[in-house]
């Protein structure tokens, strides 16, 4: 039987029996099962949030991330032709410019941020994914335990399957599986079915294998995953991709999570760049109108965007497109989410500065201001006009949820670990776990989530395969977008420190197993995950 068939197996043993401790233990409904876990300082103790102004003076050209080549075919896929998209992803240690040094990061293909993947909603999209990192002795394990040269490949944000698709094939085939370990030198297949994905959808890929995960994502193991669009208000509209990511060196590697207080507030880099640049210069014209698509990438760092006598008008969040352009003079990213604008260029000639504001994310203590990049305003005057609509069919959900499922997920930390309802990850069997009943697209099935914050920072919370719609958020600072009002569709929502967000959960297309965590990842590696079972409707 196959890794996930067992796990599977397991799972529903341990639920039948009804056992709570020693095996699968089940995350409760209504209340908060098991709190606790030794809240301590609840991660907010501050540290490494000094605050001051990192102003680097205006760098290179703005460069897009390298597109991912792509082979396309038509093939028989279940008795059906489709069109199937080929790539070629390899983990690997390259030599990447960082600020002027020559570093040794972790990169995907040799590119850092990772070459941008882009397919044709309907597509199967196959990955050919090796795992050429350097093979690690139990002497170079990690600060967890764990060996640092085995890898994984996750698909975050995609509507896509979470199961093993041939896992006996040689090599197997998985879609979003994320249960497997590649050692160094192996090679897995990920075949990722989009007809269930919307178009333009700004999603991207990265490491999940549990223990190692923050480690590699802070090396440099990101990249976007876009599916075209196919709006017509798009067209003619000047497009770019932006990676937020951060990072410290130590010489020419990435700093190490060197103590457990790296792992308790995870970690963020004095080096702060925009697709591998320190503030590049990005040309516009004058009154140009430009759509940017930006990807928080860092570890544990929260961008609040502003631009300088400008206004930014919100699209899209997490890779969904909005009814209408929303006006924001700024804008709270936390790690792993996306957001899609639109920017209007000032009739004036000059540099503008795009930059991050101070926030605090733990305790009391703000982060610096940051210069992202330098919009330089130049050129012929151009007469760009931002659209009244976008996605005329984005639409909230008006929906009575009280015959709905209800759960609360409280997340707190301690002691060197982090806790779902107390407790604290340590495999597939010995997890925090919900169990769904999947519907499909036309009758999904529903459930209410709550999502509580009992430490003293914030936590960005992601689950896989499915969109949430959120109901209501207490406690976030006013920078973050009012997604309860709007009709967005969240894979990550911001848990401000000491409150809660209300989450509206559509399951439908595909049962599995899946997961849900913070995407600190370094909380992620310390427990701060869940497993999430989606069973099959019965017939």
């Amino acid at each position: 039987m196959s890794k996930e068939g067992l796990e599977r197996r397991r799972f529903l043993k341990l639920a039948s029996m009804g056992l709570a401790a020693g095996g699968f233990i089940l995350c409760s409904r209504e209340g908060l099962a098991g709190m606790g876990g030794g809240m301590g300082c609840g991660g907010g103790c501050g540290g490494g949030m000094g605050g001051g102004v990192i102003d680097p003076p205006p760098g290179a050209t703005f460069m897009d991330p390298v597109a991912m080549p792509i082979t396309r075919s038509i093939e028989p896929i279940n008795g059906i032709s489709r069109s199937v998209a080929t790539a070629n992803v390899r983990a690997m240690i390259s030599q990447i410019n960082v600020n002027g040094v020559t570093a040794n990061l972790m990169t995907y293909n040799g590119y850092y941020p990772a070459p941008t993947i882009t397919v044709r909603k309907g597509d199967v999209l196959r990955l050919n994914f090796t795992n050429a990192l350097p093979s690690a002795s139990t002497s170079e394990l990690n600060l967890l335990g764990h060996q640092r040269g085995f890898t994984n490949l996750h698909s975050h944000g995609w509507h896509v399957s979470p199961k093993a698709v041939r896992p006996d094939d040689n090599p197997p085939v998985y879609s979003d599986y994320v249960m497997y370990s590649l050692a160094p030198g192996g090679t897995v297949i990920h075949e990722y079915d989009t007809s269930r994905e919307e178009a333009s959808g700004f999603h991207f890929y990265h490491p999940h294998l549990h223990g190692v995960s923050a480690e590699q994502y802070w090396a440099g193991m990101a990249g976007a995953l876009i599916t075209e669009d196919e709006l017509p208000v798009f067209s003619g509209i000047e497009t770019h991709v932006m990676v937020l990511k951060d990072i410290s060196l130590s010489g020419a590697d990435p700093a190490l999570h060197a103590s457990m207080m790296d792992y308790m507030h995870g970690m963020e880099g004095n080096i702060i760049m925009v697709n591998g640049q320190v503030n590049p210069v990005l040309p516009v014209k004058p009154g140009q109108v430009q759509r940017w698509r930006i990807l928080n990438a860092s570890n544990a760092r929260w961008y609040k965007l502003s631009l300088a006598n400008h206004g930014m008008y919100l699209i899209g969040a997490d890779g969904k497109l909005l009814d209408k352009p929303y006006a924001q003079s700024q804008i709270l990213m936390s790690p792993g989410e996306r957001v899609d604008i639109l920017v209007k260029a000032s009739s004036s000639k000059a540099d503008y500065k795009f930059v991050s504001l101070p926030y605090s994310r733990m305790g009391m203590m703000s982060s610096a201001q940051v210069t992202l990049l330098t919009m330089r305003v130049t050129g012929s005057a151009t007469s760009g006009v931002i659209p009244a609509a976008i996605d005329p069919g984005a639409k909230r959900l008006t929906i009575d949820t009280s015959p709905y499922p209800k759960y609360t997920l409280a997340l707190s930390m301690g002691q060197g670990r982090g806790y779902i309802n107390g407790i604290s990850f340590v495999d597939m069997d010995n997890a925090c776990a919900i169990t769904s009943t999947v519907g499909t697209d036309m009758m999904p099935s529903f459930e209410v989530w709550t999502v509580v914050n009992q430490s003293g920072m914030d936590h960005p919370f992601h689950q896989h395969v499915d969109h949430v719609q959120v109901l209501s958020i207490t406690g976030a600072d006013s920078s973050y977008p009012a997604y309860a009002s709007m009709p967005a569709r969240k894979d990550t929502v911001l848990i401000p420190k000491n409150g809660s967000a209300k989450l509206l959960v559509p399951i439908k297309d595909f049962d599995g197993m899946t997961m849900f965590h913070c995407h600190i990842l370094e909380h992620e590696d310390i427990g701060m995950m869940g497993v999430w079972d989606r069973m099959a409707m019965a017939m």
